[in-house]
């Protein structure tokens, strides 16, 4: 008898497909369980935070066994499984809270055993606390540091595959939640009505006020990549910037989880008002420029962001100071590239961060 996948399980489904999943450091056998046992009518959530779980405890007894690398690389797949199982909800209700609460003390857990210097940063902003962690590489001097942050859903340890790829090229990571996301939201209740260019400033004051961690990029993915094209504009410390499928105008896209996504990171359901906050924070190439280098990349595929979206990051930045890289059958983010397309950019950065500023 063939189970019916209901609608839920469905949009769960196309949200965070086996590309993304493996993108944001699942491991294979966790991403295709979890989609096999959501379609034989187990909860998303659940499914994802036991296969965390059993990474969890493999993780301790190799740590146990002293191999640290297997514990670390096991707590690190844990760590992806609960970013999914906390993505099942959008609003910010008591179960999402605790599974990125688990994500959180799991994330302390990676730091003692990574190769890696893991150390959690507390940012003052709007009375509260900006939140990131900050990975350093064992090489020295570092390179460089990238602030890396995602958008609407992926956040923070979302990005640790970015965080190690940029670590073997001598580069630190500082992997933000900026306002309305992660920690920074849910527990410190910095929404996105704030001024965002502001507080992705203060990641900027932390990686620049330490001469340990080099000059600083910023890499923002999703529309993240509006931030970090904005923040680049007002900032001119940043030596590099990076856009991976931004809206420039973002706008109410005719999508269920992007609706409820984007009133979550305001703290307000009313479409009216989130409509006037994203034209509030749209990127105008008119009044903002971009003088460092900007890498843009775009996905023929994106089912979200089209080409011309993305235009006016371009059109901000001096033409010899500009690069777009087009993947033609690339998804949303490149997710089904994403070996080559962290690849490319973190060598990309490696460049930029190496230079002598002029």
């Amino acid at each position: 008898m063939t189970t019916e996948i209901s609608p839920m399980t469905l949009a769960l489904q196309r949200a965070m497909s086996l590309t993304r999943l493996l993108d944001c450091g699942m491991d294979y056998a966790d991403a295709t369980a979890l989609h096999a046992r959501t379609s034989n009518g187990e909860q998303w959530d659940a499914v994802a935070e036991a296969l965390a779980a059993a990474q969890f405890a493999r993780a301790a007894l190799a740590a146990d066994g002293g191999h640290l690398v297997t514990a670390a690389d096991a707590q690190a797949n844990g760590i992806a499984a609960l970013l999914f199982a906390q993505m099942a909800f959008n609003d910010d209700v008591p179960r999402k809270r605790s599974l990125y609460a688990q994500l959180s003390g799991a994330t302390r857990r990676l730091a003692d055993w990574s190769d890696k210097a893991i150390e959690r940063v507390e940012l003052p902003f709007a009375g509260a606390q900006l939140i990131g962690w900050l990975v350093r590489p064992c090489a020295k001097p570092v390179r460089g540091t990238v602030i890396v942050f995602g958008g609407q859903s992926g956040w923070g340890l979302a990005y640790w595959p970015v965080a190690r790829a940029l670590a073997a090229r001598g580069l630190a990571t500082l992997l933000a939640e900026g306002p309305g996301q992660g920690e920074t939201r849910l527990e410190q209740g910095i929404f996105l009505d704030v001024d965002v260019t502001a507080a992705y400033r203060r990641f900027v004051d932390h990686v620049t006020a330490d001469a340990t961690l080099g000059r600083a990029g910023i890499w923002g993915n999703s529309i993240g990549g509006l931030w970090a094209a904005s923040t680049a504009a007002a900032d001119p410390r940043i030596a590099a910037c990076c856009v991976n499928g931004a809206l420039a105008s973002p706008t109410l896209l005719p999508f269920r989880t992007f609706v409820e996504q984007a009133a979550a990171m305001l703290g307000n359901d009313d479409p009216d008002a989130i409509t006037a906050n994203f034209a509030r924070l749209r990127f105008e190439p008119r009044r903002e420029s971009i003088g460092c280098p900007l890498l843009v990349l775009h996905g023929g595929d994106d089912p979200l962001i089209r080409l011309e979206d993305q235009q006016p990051f371009l059109d901000a930045a001096q033409a010899e100071n500009a690069t777009l890289k087009i993947w033609p059958d690339g998804e949303h983010t490149i997710y089904n590239h994403s070996a080559e397309r962290t690849a490319f950019v973190c060598d990309w950065f490696a460049e930029q961060l190496s230079r002598q500023p002029v």
